[in-house]
């Protein structure tokens, strides 16, 4: 399965966020701590050049604590300030505030020997589809000031979003980039539901997943659906599409309605904290 997704809507975003760069001080780049490599987009990366940094592992309730902490060591080895995060929860608003604070500080150094006093510092939120932006703006605001869905593309267009401490945040769309050069990258971006479902073959995505359970995280799938975890990975999509009743008549397997089943439930963490990316591919992409 080729995969590429590159709606009419992102070039109109990418083209407003290189208009909008040169008002920003800091760049903000959200990615998913499943997939830290593929949620990174190079255009973002391009973009972001010459402007503080930040990365957000966000998701990393759903990650596997030990792989999102060697990410984050990674990316602050390369000397860019790193948090992992759950954008729902609130509890890590101040260490995101102190971040900007930290990030900025030269900025805002600068702006008082300028005589610019109070003036906010102005951030911009980017990243993939579906990563967590308006969540996160909204947990940060202490309100709901972004409008969020649990689907790729809610948001269209761009908003400024005050916060306290004299912080501006600009939310953008989510932005993908338009070709993938390894398809390894696209399919990652399927397994977490950050390409739209109407464009994949969502059983050829369940069996990646599979794959990657039995591989990496044996016993998540006989634990959840007590099937066994030998044989061909589409003899495990039939044995759990027997055992949670995706049927045809009742007797024929209905394998799109249990792959649908299992992406849903591995996208919500149902199968426990998995990570898709581990620390060592991070040779094949440097900061």
């Amino acid at each position: 399965m080729n995969i590429q997704w590159f709606p009419g809507h992102m070039t109109k975003a990418r083209r407003q966020m290189q208009e909008d760069i040169r008002l920003i001080d800091l760049v903000i780049e959200l990615l998913d701590a499943r997939i830290p490599l593929a949620s990174r987009n190079p255009e973002i990366d391009q973009l972001g050049r010459g402007k503080a940094r930040m990365i957000l592992l966000n998701k990393a309730d759903l990650a596997d604590p030990r792989e999102t902490g060697r990410w984050k060591d990674y990316f602050e080895a390369g000397g860019v300030t790193a948090l992992a995060l759950d954008s729902r929860a609130v509890s890590f608003r101040k260490a995101v505030q102190k971040a900007i604070m930290d990030a900025t500080a030269e900025k805002r150094a600068r702006d008082l020997q300028r005589g610019l006093k109070n003036r906010p510092v102005r951030a911009m939120i980017a990243g993939i589809p579906n990563v967590g932006k308006s969540t996160l703006i909204n947990s940060l605001a202490g309100k709901t000031a972004a409008k969020t869905g649990n689907r790729p593309g809610v948001t269209k267009g761009k908003q400024w979003i005050h916060l306290r401490d004299n912080v501006d945040l600009l939310d953008t769309p989510g932005i993908l980039w338009p070709k993938f050069e390894d398809q390894k990258v696209g399919m990652h971006l399927a397994m977490i539901g950050a390409i739209a479902d109407h464009v994949l073959q969502a059983e050829e995505v369940s069996l990646w997943v599979i794959r990657l359970l039995r591989e990496s995280y044996p016993g998540s799938l006989s634990g959840r659906y007590g099937v066994e975890e030998t044989g061909e990975d589409a003899g495990i999509l039939a044995a759990i599409a027997f055992k949670r009743g995706c049927l045809v008549k009742g007797k024929e397997v209905d394998y799109l309605k249990a792959a649908n089943l299992l992406l849903d439930e591995f996208r919500k963490g149902k199968l426990g904290r998995i990570s898709i990316e581990p620390v060592e591919e991070s040779k094949m992409n440097q900061l």
